[in-house]
Protein backbone atom coordinates (compact mmCIF):
# COMPACT_ATOMS: atom_id res chain seq x y z
CA UNK A 1 0.00 0.00 0.00
CA UNK A 2 1.58 3.51 -0.72
CA UNK A 3 1.85 6.33 1.64
CA UNK A 4 -1.67 7.97 0.10
CA UNK A 5 -3.62 5.12 0.45
CA UNK A 6 -1.74 4.33 4.19
CA UNK A 7 -2.43 7.65 5.35
CA UNK A 8 -6.30 7.43 3.67
CA UNK A 9 -6.82 3.90 5.46
CA UNK A 10 -5.34 5.06 8.66
CA UNK A 11 -7.09 8.58 8.69
CA UNK A 12 -10.81 6.64 7.85
CA UNK A 13 -10.19 3.73 10.69
CA UNK A 14 -9.14 6.81 13.36
CA UNK A 15 -12.47 8.66 11.77
CA UNK A 16 -14.77 5.88 13.55
CA UNK A 17 -13.16 5.82 16.81
CA UNK A 18 -15.24 7.67 19.52
CA UNK A 19 -14.82 9.96 21.76
CA UNK A 20 -15.15 7.50 24.93
CA UNK A 21 -12.73 4.81 23.03
CA UNK A 22 -9.64 7.03 22.14
CA UNK A 23 -9.83 8.08 25.80
CA UNK A 24 -9.87 4.48 26.90
CA UNK A 25 -7.29 3.26 24.41
CA UNK A 26 -5.20 6.38 24.95
CA UNK A 27 -5.24 5.39 29.09
CA UNK A 28 -4.31 1.94 28.27
CA UNK A 29 -1.21 3.74 26.49
CA UNK A 30 -0.27 6.07 28.97
CA UNK A 31 -0.34 3.37 31.47
CA UNK A 32 1.65 0.78 29.32
CA UNK A 33 4.37 3.59 28.50
CA UNK A 34 4.36 4.38 32.72
CA UNK A 35 5.85 1.35 33.12
CA UNK A 36 8.51 1.20 30.46
CA UNK A 37 12.59 2.17 31.23
CA UNK A 38 12.45 5.07 29.07
CA UNK A 39 9.81 6.71 30.88
CA UNK A 40 11.00 5.99 34.08
CA UNK A 41 14.60 6.72 33.70
CA UNK A 42 13.87 10.39 31.60
CA UNK A 43 14.50 13.68 33.04
CA UNK A 44 12.66 15.29 30.17
CA UNK A 45 10.27 14.45 28.18
CA UNK A 46 9.31 15.83 24.78
CA UNK A 47 5.25 14.79 23.66
CA UNK A 48 3.35 16.12 20.86
CA UNK A 49 0.20 17.54 21.59
CA UNK A 50 -2.87 15.92 20.21
CA UNK A 51 -4.49 16.72 17.29
CA UNK A 52 -7.83 15.19 15.86
CA UNK A 53 -8.37 11.36 16.70
CA UNK A 54 -4.30 10.92 17.84
CA UNK A 55 -3.36 9.16 21.19
CA UNK A 56 -4.14 11.46 24.14
CA UNK A 57 -0.77 12.98 25.64
CA UNK A 58 -2.27 15.69 27.94
CA UNK A 59 -2.68 12.72 30.73
CA UNK A 60 1.20 11.69 29.88
CA UNK A 61 2.42 15.16 29.82
CA UNK A 62 0.23 15.73 33.90
CA UNK A 63 1.72 12.61 35.00
CA UNK A 64 5.07 13.74 33.89
CA UNK A 65 4.98 17.03 35.62
CA UNK A 66 3.42 15.33 38.97
CA UNK A 67 6.46 12.97 38.47
CA UNK A 68 8.96 16.24 38.52
CA UNK A 69 9.92 15.74 34.57
CA UNK A 70 10.42 18.92 32.62
CA UNK A 71 8.12 18.66 29.52
CA UNK A 72 8.37 20.61 26.38
CA UNK A 73 6.11 20.18 22.80
CA UNK A 74 6.77 20.88 19.62
CA UNK A 75 6.41 24.22 17.54
CA UNK A 76 6.96 24.79 13.93
CA UNK A 77 9.13 28.00 12.90
CA UNK A 78 9.26 27.92 9.37
CA UNK A 79 10.11 24.51 8.02
CA UNK A 80 11.71 23.07 11.11
CA UNK A 81 9.73 21.76 14.49
CA UNK A 82 11.67 22.54 17.73
CA UNK A 83 10.30 22.06 21.57
CA UNK A 84 9.85 24.26 23.74
CA UNK A 85 9.93 23.94 27.79
CA UNK A 86 6.29 24.57 29.26
CA UNK A 87 5.25 23.95 33.17
CA UNK A 88 1.74 25.09 31.47
CA UNK A 89 -1.01 24.72 29.14
CA UNK A 90 -1.52 28.36 29.55
CA UNK A 91 1.48 29.20 27.07
CA UNK A 92 -0.24 27.51 24.30
CA UNK A 93 -2.85 28.16 21.24
CA UNK A 94 -3.61 27.40 17.61
CA UNK A 95 -0.07 26.85 15.77
CA UNK A 96 0.69 25.24 12.22
CA UNK A 97 -2.11 23.37 10.35
CA UNK A 98 -4.38 25.04 13.60
CA UNK A 99 -2.40 22.22 15.90
CA UNK A 100 -1.96 23.32 19.35
CA UNK A 101 1.49 24.57 20.39
CA UNK A 102 3.54 26.98 22.37
CA UNK A 103 2.60 30.75 21.51
CA UNK A 104 6.67 31.96 22.09
CA UNK A 105 9.47 30.75 20.89
CA UNK A 106 11.10 29.91 23.90
CA UNK A 107 12.70 28.80 25.96
CA UNK A 108 13.73 26.19 23.57
CA UNK A 109 14.20 22.57 25.08
CA UNK A 110 18.03 21.67 25.54
CA UNK A 111 17.86 18.09 26.91
CA UNK A 112 19.28 16.12 23.93
CA UNK A 113 18.30 13.12 25.68
CA UNK A 114 15.09 13.73 26.49
CA UNK A 115 12.39 11.26 25.77
CA UNK A 116 10.28 11.70 22.31
CA UNK A 117 6.89 10.79 22.02
CA UNK A 118 6.64 10.10 18.25
CA UNK A 119 3.16 10.69 16.51
CA UNK A 120 2.34 8.26 13.55
CA UNK A 121 -0.20 6.93 10.85
CA UNK A 122 1.44 3.79 10.99
CA UNK A 123 4.08 1.28 12.76
CA UNK A 124 5.47 -1.77 11.81
CA UNK A 125 7.81 -4.11 14.99
CA UNK A 126 10.88 -2.90 13.37
CA UNK A 127 10.05 0.51 14.50
CA UNK A 128 9.75 2.25 11.03
CA UNK A 129 6.64 4.59 11.11
CA UNK A 130 5.05 6.93 8.24
CA UNK A 131 4.56 10.09 9.63
CA UNK A 132 1.84 12.80 8.61
CA UNK A 133 4.44 13.91 5.18
CA UNK A 134 6.00 17.41 7.11
CA UNK A 135 9.16 15.29 7.88
CA UNK A 136 9.21 17.47 11.08
CA UNK A 137 10.20 14.94 13.57
CA UNK A 138 12.73 13.19 10.82
CA UNK A 139 14.68 16.39 10.42
CA UNK A 140 14.51 16.76 14.60
CA UNK A 141 16.04 13.60 15.11
CA UNK A 142 18.54 14.09 12.27
CA UNK A 143 20.11 17.18 14.33
CA UNK A 144 19.33 15.40 17.49
CA UNK A 145 19.94 11.48 16.98
CA UNK A 146 20.15 10.28 20.96
CA UNK A 147 16.66 11.18 22.13
CA UNK A 148 15.38 7.54 23.04
CA UNK A 149 11.45 7.22 20.99
CA UNK A 150 8.81 6.06 22.10
CA UNK A 151 5.59 5.74 19.85
CA UNK A 152 2.19 5.20 21.17
CA UNK A 153 -0.74 3.59 18.75
CA UNK A 154 -3.90 1.91 18.35
CA UNK A 155 -3.66 -1.64 17.30
CA UNK A 156 -5.34 -0.72 13.58
CA UNK A 157 -1.95 1.52 12.83
CA UNK A 158 0.33 -1.68 13.85
CA UNK A 159 1.22 -2.99 10.12
CA UNK A 160 3.84 -6.44 9.80
CA UNK A 161 6.07 -4.35 7.17
CA UNK A 162 6.32 -0.73 6.28
CA UNK A 163 8.07 0.20 3.04
CA UNK A 164 10.39 3.69 4.17
CA UNK A 165 12.93 5.94 3.03
CA UNK A 166 16.67 6.13 3.92
CA UNK A 167 16.15 8.98 5.47
CA UNK A 168 13.27 7.66 8.02
CA UNK A 169 13.99 7.21 11.71
CA UNK A 170 12.87 4.16 13.38
CA UNK A 171 11.24 4.46 16.91
CA UNK A 172 13.08 2.64 20.17
CA UNK A 173 9.68 1.18 21.30
CA UNK A 174 6.29 0.97 19.30
CA UNK A 175 3.45 0.27 22.26
CA UNK A 176 0.27 -0.93 21.08
CA UNK A 177 -3.27 -1.06 23.10
CA UNK A 178 -3.21 -4.70 23.00
CA UNK A 179 0.64 -5.32 23.43
CA UNK A 180 3.73 -3.85 23.56
CA UNK A 181 6.44 -4.48 20.38
CA UNK A 182 10.17 -4.17 20.13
Amino acid sequence: MDKKALRRAIGEKKSALTAEQIENRSRILAEKLFETPQYRDCHSLYAYLSFNQEVRTNPIIERAWADGKRVAVPKVIGKDMVFIWIDNYDALGPGYYGITEPIADGPVADDKTALVLMPGLAFDPAGHRVGYGGGFYDRFLEAEPNHPLVALCYDFQMFDHLDVEAHDIPVDVVITDDQSIR
